[in-house]
This record gives C-alpha cells, sequence and structure tokens, in this order.
C-alpha cells in the first residue's frame, strides 16, 4: 500500500499464522516476561515479499523467463520480482540510471513479444503484487495488475458478492488485462471492466530521469486525470508501470461519497448461477455445406445485429462461435447467461434455435446450470496453449454489423483448405449491450458502437512449425479483409482491432496494405490523445515496444 503505511502493512502482505500447539511452547517464556501484547499470541507479521533479483544462472531464471506463448523467449540480465510499489520505483530507477531498458510483465500472456523483446535488460516482474481487497480510504476495490483474474473473482464473491466485467480466462493477469480494456461473458451487460475504473497508481518516470509513483483517478478536478483516462483502453507498457488500480462503477459514486458507503453497492452483483450451453456441429462434408456453414455464421452475427442496444433484454446473453478447422471433426458455440434473469432458458433455447435455423444441421451439446464462481474460476479456462502448445498467433477483429459474403466465403475456404490444422481456427465472440452506453471520448476505449469481435489464431506445439502456422492465420486474415488493404479498417462492417490482442503484423506494410496506420486501427481519434498522455507521463520514451504509442 502507498497510503504513507511502512512495507510491511501492505495490502499484498499475507498475515502468516502459527499452529496453536506449536506457538503456546514456543512463545510461553516471551509471554511471561510481558513483550507479546494482548492478542498478539497466535500470529506474527512475515517479512515483506522482495525484491528478488534473479539473474542468468540461477535455477530459478529460466522458470521465470517464459510467458504463456513461447514463440518469444528474451534473454534480460536479470528479473526482478516486485513485492511492493517502493521497490517497483527502485527497480525502474536503477535500470533508468543504468540506461536498460525496461519489460513490465503481470500475467504473461501477451500475444507479441512486448516483455521478451531482444533488447529488454531488465524485466520487471508484478506476479506477486496480487492482493484483492477493499480500501475504505479510496471507498473503492482495490486490485493489484499481478493478481488473476480468478483471484479477483473469488475474493470479490466471497467478501462481498460483487464483480467486474472482465475476462473469461482465470490465469489472465490484472495488470494488461484492465489497461486494455478488458471484457468477458458479463460485458454485454454491464460494460468493459475500465468503465469501472476508478483510479490508478503508476510509476512514471520524469523528463530528469526520477522515478516516482502517482496516482490519478476519474475525478473531474483531479489534476492527473488524463493519467487515468489513458488506463482505460490505451494499453499496457505506454506510460508507466500499472502498480494498483480502484475499482468502482461510475453510478455508485453518489453511494461513495455518502460517508459510509456499503461496498457491497459499489460494483455489479455477481450472479449466483450461470446458465452454461454447448452446442456442437460436426464437419460433415456431405451436410456441413458451404450454404449451410455461412447460413450459421450468418445467423449468428445477424442477431447480434439485433440485439446489442444499451437497453436490449437480451444483453444478459453471451455467447462464443467456435469455427475451428476442418480437421478439428467439428465446431461448436458456447452461450452463458445468467441463470437469475426471468426466463433465461427459454432466452437461450430461442438464442440457439435462430442460430441454427435455415442450416439443415443437427446441433447437439447439452447446458448445465453451475454456480458462478465455477466455470469463472477454473483453472485453465481459456488459456490458448497448455503444458505442450505454448506457440501461438492471434489477430482480431471489431466487427459492427456481420460480415460481407465475400468474407464468409473466405472464411469457409480456410477453414476447409488442406493447410491449416486441427488447431487453427477463429472466435466470434457477442459483444455490445452496455459497452455501447459510453461515449467513445469518455475512456480510450475507441470502439463502443459495435456488437461482435472476431479473434483468428493457430496454436501448435514445435518451433518447426511455425512457418505453416503463421502462414495459415495471416492469409485467413488478410482474405477476409481484402477489400480494405488485409486489415480491418474502420467503415460500416468493420472498426479496426483490440490492443489487448495485439497483432505487429498491422504495423508491417507487408501485411497491411491499406494505407491505414496501425495505431488508427486501434485507437482511431483517441491517438493523438494518447500521444499528448505520453509526452506528459513517459517524456524519455521508457516504456515501449513494438505497438507503444508514440511520442508526439
Amino acid at each position: 500500500m502507498n497510503h504513507g503505511k511502512e512495507p510491511g502493512t501492505s495490502l499484498n502482505r499475507r498475515t502468516l499464522l502459527t499452529a496453536a500447539g506449536g506457538l503456546a511452547t514456543g512463545l510461553a517464556g516471551t509471554a511471561a516476561a510481558g513483550a507479546v501484547p494482548a492478542g498478539a499470541a497466535g500470529r506474527r507479521e512475515p517479512a515483506p515479499f522482495g525484491p528478488a533479483v534473479v539473474r542468468p544462472g540461477d535455477p530459478r531464471y529460466e522458470g521465470l523467463l517464459k510467458g504463456d506463448n513461447q514463440r518469444f523467449v528474451g534473454r534480460p540480465e536479470e528479473i526482478v520480482v516486485a513485492g511492493t510499489t517502493e521497490q517497483v520505483v527502485r527497480a525502474v530507477q536503477d535500470a533508468v540510471r543504468g540506461g536498460r531498458r525496461i519489460g513490465v510483465r503481470s500475467g504473461g500472456h501477451c500475444f507479441e513479444d512486448f516483455t521478451a523483446d531482444p533488447a529488454i535488460r531488465v524485466l520487471l516482474d508484478l506476479s506477486q503484487l496480487d492482493a484483492v481487497g477493499y480500501d475504505p480510504g479510496r471507498r473503492a476495490f482495490e486490485v493489484w495488475p499481478g493478481a488473476t483474474l480468478g483471484r479477483v473473482y473469488r475474493t470479490l464473491f466471497k467478501g462481498w458478492g460483487v464483480t467486474v466485467p472482465a475476462g473469461g480466462c482465470p490465469e489472465v493477469g490484472v495488470g494488461g488485462h484492465l489497461v486494455g480494456g478488458g471484457y468477458g461473458p458479463l460485458s454485454r451487460r454491464y460494460g468493459s471492466v475500465v468503465d469501472h475504473l476508478y483510479g490508478v497508481e503508476v510509476v512514471v518516470v520524469d523528463r530528469d530521469g526520477t522515478a516516482r509513483a502517482v496516482i490519478a483517478t476519474r475525478e473531474p478536478d483531479d489534476p492527473n486525470r488524463e493519467l487515468w483516462w489513458a488506463h482505460t483502453g490505451g494499453g499496457g507498457g505506454n506510460f508507466g508501470v500499472a502498480t494498483r488500480y480502484w475499482l468502482r462503477s461510475p453510478e455508485a459514486d453518489a453511494e461513495a461519497r455518502s460517508g459510509s458507503p456499503d461496498p457491497c453497492r459499489l460494483l455489479p452483483p455477481s450472479p449466483a448461477e450461470m446458465l452454461e450451453a454447448l452446442v456442437e456441429w460436426p464437419w460433415d462434408g456431405s451436410r456441413t455445406t458451404e450454404r449451410a456453414f455461412t447460413t450459421l455464421v450468418r445467423n449468428f452475427c445477424t442477431w447480434h445485429e439485433r440485439n446489442s442496444d444499451p437497453g436490449s433484454p437480451y444483453a444478459g446473453l453471451y455467447a462464443i462461435l467456435q469455427l475451428t478447422h476442418h480437421k478439428a471433426t467439428g465446431f461448436s458455440m458456447v452461450v452463458q447467461m445468467d441463470a437469475g434473469i426471468p426466463g433465461a432458458a427459454e432466452t437461450v433455447k430461442d438464442f440457439v434455435d435462430q442460430v441454427n435455423a435455415g442450416t439443415g444441421l443437427d446441433a447437439g451439446g447439452g447446458s448445465a446450470t453451475v454456480p458462478w464462481l465455477y466455470p469463472m474460476t477454473w483453472p485453465g479456462n481459456g488459456e490458448a496453449g497448455d503444458i505442450v502448445t505454448r506457440r501461438y498467433k492471434g489477430k482480431a477483429g471489431y466487427l459492427k454489423r456481420s460480415f460481407t459474403e465475400p468474407q464468409l466465403a473466405a472464411i469457409y475456404r480456410h477453414l476447409t483448405n488442406d493447410t491449416g490444422t486441427a488447431a487453427c481456427g477463429m472466435l466470434v465472440i457477442g459483444y455490445g449491450g452496455r459497452v455501447r452506453a459510453v461515449e467513445p471520448g469518455a475512456t480510450a476505449v475507441a470502439q463502443r458502437d459495435v456488437v461482435m469481435k472476431a479473434v483468428y489464431h493457430s496454436v501448435w506445439a514445435d518451433e518447426e512449425h511455425d512457418g505453416a502456422n503463421l502462414s495459415w492465420v495471416r492469409e485467413l486474415y488478410r482474405d477476409v479483409y481484402a477489400d480494405t488493404g488485409g486489415v480491418p479498417v474502420p467503415g460500416e462492417v468493420s472498426d479496426g482491432s483490440y490492443i489487448n490482442y495485439p497483432d505487429a503484423d498491422l504495423a508491417d506494410p507487408a501485411w497491411n496494405t491499406s494505407g491505414v496506420p496501425w495505431h488508427t486501427l486501434y485507437y482511431k481519434d483517441d491517438y493523438p490523445r494518447l500521444q499528448r498522455v505520453k509526452a506528459r507521463w513517459d517524456p524519455r520514451n521508457v516504456f515501449r515496444h513494438a505497438l507503444s504509442v508514440e511520442l508526439p
């Protein structure tokens, strides 16, 4: 914590409880001498964590080096695992003084090499900054960047029965997910997770090279408010090191200012149970024709066109169409909805029927109602790889409406070609709803008038297969967006891409022939404003990567 407390009282410090039997013997003489205050018996404070500095040759080095996507592995001179904001400040200061480039990692799920660039000399690991709790001083929930989404969901649910509309992959770290404008199963109902961001603590580097921690909030009179704004979708690794976030829904601000707010009313309530449906279709050569397949995808998309307004009665329904390559033998759709919403089961059934209508395909699968915490915290849920398949390439695009007919034809053609594998494919993800209620300039998430996200991917195990897998997903993406230079240029159908699924190809003229720069695809008209924030808070360009905001 950084409210003037000593490091030992930080929220990310866990009290060590000692077994009562051993304690009675070990402290008997001390207590008799009056050295142990009343009430202190039964606990003792551990030493603060860190910083742990790990260098090549240390047996921990290789284990701490690799992130989730093992296409990219750097060789920094040292890995600094920090346990407090003060340790982050010192690590950044030391790196700046030594002229060493910094990379910052919280959960390690970056699609690109932002934390594994060969030029990075100091890798700052924030995974131990993982506390989640309520901060009565700021009347908001405090979340540290190393906390995983699963930890956030568990703690908020157990302590207060509240939640945030963040992602469905419980192993992802909050640090990058939040600053990039994260979303998930509750976003159609409650908006982007950054719509609930009240404040952020950031370690920045001034023009004279001094590292320091600053706090920025959404309060209108906060002189640092633009730094807060940049963290509502501007993407990680651009302005400094985010060491804490404070979460509170805007509609709860009046409650927070009342003097004694009820924390249970400051964020959206957690569902008690989720209704989940899995729908499966086979890749049957005689029945899953191009007409049947494109009809199904079109149905999914047009449903979202019609049912994604902020006030839609269907905003509580979240669906992902998982279109795998035909070598996987089938493709599927996952549907989730708060089981407590009246008519949830009928709504899900009607949705599935509308997606399948006119295809002539038999839909298999089933449904179940489960406690909400179960699917949101199940280990490994939503991971791109596993212990073997840890190499992948992802690309993305926002959709304002359904794919065009040439785009649908291109998707079918690539999913049925001979060059893909069973682990190649794409996702079409329901979005919109409450997300569309926020004006674009209110946060740094520029794409607000959209109803879906498309994600194109390939996952594999061995380096020798890099070329084939990269070619497959790149060619699919290029052909889907052939009419706009191989990328999702903002227009009637597309609306750019999502910075939390970064794709360095968008900055490569070999793959982006549109003439539209990468930063317009990610940030649209917000980019000049982000550059002004960059100039104010990172004038030395200390924090940078392949797609970082550039100095003006």
